[in-house]
């Protein structure tokens, strides 16, 4: 299965104690049902540009309060950057939608 952003955020937010499980990821950082994760899997689907906003969205937040203190500036460096990708993710998805319907 190919590895997507929020693989990248769920992965960084068990390593740093944050979440504990897919579940508890799915409900508290995406917003979604405690199964959303697993059903992207199971139906090797994308997230939905929803999903992945509102990812990015607390990404940008908390990485911003963690970068105005010292002590965890890294960490709130990687958020910014995650959130990025997030945003990445939405555009090309975005540009998957209309390009088609643009006649040059």
């Amino acid at each position: 299965m190919q590895k997507t952003v929020l693989n990248e955020v769920f992965e960084l937010l068990v390593q740093i104690g944050a979440v504990s499980s897919e579940s508890e990821f799915s409900k508290d950082w995406l917003c979604r049902s405690e199964c959303y994760m697993r059903t992207l899997r199971f139906k090797r689907v994308k997230p939905s540009v929803g999903t992945l906003a509102i990812c990015a969205s607390k990404l940008q937040h908390y990485g911003r309060c963690m970068t105005a203190k010292e002590r965890h500036t890294q960490l709130g460096k990687r958020f910014i950057e995650l959130s990025e990708q997030c945003h990445k993710q939405i555009n090309s998805d975005a540009v998957g939608w209309w390009k088609d319907e643009v006649k040059v």
